[in-house]
């Protein structure tokens, strides 16, 4: 396989690919170490946020793994170990590819309660409810409209959301469940926000890496949510949140924090902030790392998450019941 010299190229979706020299870097356990570790080392983007959050020092990082490289190891081994190197980072848009396996850290959600339940979201959807563009639907019977939405993986049709908002419109109030929601596209999570604003607002910031060293970055750029010229949703909004809130979904929760009339409910979301771009090591595995750093509305990270304004749990005495904690305070708030 052929390599060119650190290509960067920026892809809507995917954000840059970079490559590496395979002059420079070996196809052996040492030459995919050494480039796997350039790589991060000159693109990922929260280099000094993780250093103050929990101490990372990803020299020392090098040095503690590079014991671990041996010539003779199996392609097996040389995927643990450049693994396990990767988890330092603590980042969910961090992964390495190979034919077998998916090298990834998802302690974001798996070290914190669920605080969501398919079969509870069942009692409340029932078996009438409705699907548009991967949303399900219903008004409550106390005549609140509540949308389920999974996933941001593809764009919502305008006319999806007019007939969504339309037949919610007779409800006093709505509610957003965004909970295990991992992500997608960006594009999709400011559709959907746009419904819930009349005017251009501020939502916060994102740089982009304009160089190799740890602090390389662009000015910060202003990210705009323009108003929909569609149909708008004017009564309050309760969002609510887990810490499986992640990447896209993330965004969306603090697009909606900037719109009126608007309370997040629930857990402290998982965070992944920074846009995710790929790379290749000499042996073939792709690598997919943070490299453009997002920002709320006061300049600060939301790569580990962003606080509810109103933090509930659910409660097992409610689950055992067959009530969602998390939704019944939405109710009472909205």
């Amino acid at each position: 396989m052929k390599f060119v010299r650190y290509c960067l190229l920026l892809v809507l979706s995917l954000g840059f690919v970079s490559c590496v020299d395979e002059d420079e870097f070996a196809d052996s356990p040492n030459g995919n170490f050494e480039a796997l570790w350039r790589i991060i080392d000159e693109h990922y983007c929260f280099f000094d946020y993780k250093a103050s959050q929990y101490g990372l020092d990803w020299n020392e990082v090098h040095q503690r793994y590079a014991r671990q490289v041996e010539a003779s190891m199996s392609e097996t081994q040389l995927f643990e170990v450049l693994g396990n190197m990767l988890s330092e980072l603590r980042d969910g848009h961090v992964n390495m590819y190979s034919s077998w396996d998916v090298a990834r850290n998802w302690s974001w959600h798996e070290d914190f309660p669920d605080n969501y339940s398919d079969n509870i979201i069942d009692n409340y959807l029932g078996t009438d409810y409705r699907i548009a563009a991967g949303l399900r639907y219903r008004i409550l019977d106390d005549n609140i409209g509540y949308i389920r939405c999974s996933t941001f993986a593809n764009e919502f049709g305008a006319g999806n959301l007019d007939d969504v908002l339309l037949y919610l419109a007779p409800c006093r109030a709505l509610i957003v469940d965004v909970r295990n929601n991992g992500g997608g596209q960006l594009t999709a999570a400011e559709q959907l926000a746009a419904r819930f604003t009349n005017e251009e607002r501020l939502v916060g910031y994102m740089q982009h890496k304009a160089g190799r060293g740890h602090n390389d970055f662009s000015k910060m750029e202003e990210q705009r949510l323009k108003p929909s010229k569609g149909v708008r949703w004017q009564k309050r909004v309760a969002v609510l949140t887990n810490r499986s809130v992640y990447s896209a979904a993330n965004e969306f929760v603090k697009y909606m924090k900037q719109c009126p009339h608007v309370v997040v409910v629930g857990d402290q979301t998982g965070g992944g902030a920074g846009l995710p771009f790929s790379s290749e090591l000499p042996n073939g595995w792709g690598v997919r790392f943070s490299a453009c750093p997002m920002y709320d509305i006061n300049k600060q990270p939301t790569e580990f998450g962003i606080q509810p304004d109103i933090h509930i749990e659910i409660d097992q005495d409610d689950l055992l019941r067959g009530y969602d904690t998390i939704i019944e305070t939405a109710r009472r708030q909205i």
